[in-house]
């Protein structure tokens, strides 16, 4: 039991700094039930994906990385979110670090 209160504080700790940081909204938690409705996204063009991502999209002005096995998706996947991106006057790039 204090192994588990041990590690809880510890992340706790690491969050507050994380987010003294870089600023609130920083860190999500996966399955908090809290509603992230206020990040804006660019949707992935799939709306289940959109919907399982939580943020209904991927989040806005942010890095994000798009990994998995070869021939999953991952490029098609990419391109869409640019294209989503590109419908609604914004930027975006695209970096290829696979070749």
């Amino acid at each position: 039991m204090g192994i588990d209160t041990d590690r809880s504080k510890a992340m706790d700790l690491a969050i507050t700094q994380i987010e003294r940081q870089f600023g609130k909204g920083s860190i999500m938690k996966l399955g908090g039930g809290e509603k992230v409705a206020d990040i804006p996204a660019i949707s992935t063009g799939s709306l289940s994906l959109d919907i399982a991502l939580g943020t209904f999209g991927v989040p806005r002005g942010r890095v994000v990385e798009i990994y998995g096995p070869e021939s999953g998706g991952k490029t098609t996947l990419a391109l869409h979110i640019v294209a989503e991106a590109q419908k609604k006057n914004g930027l975006a790039a695209y970096i290829d670090a696979e070749h």
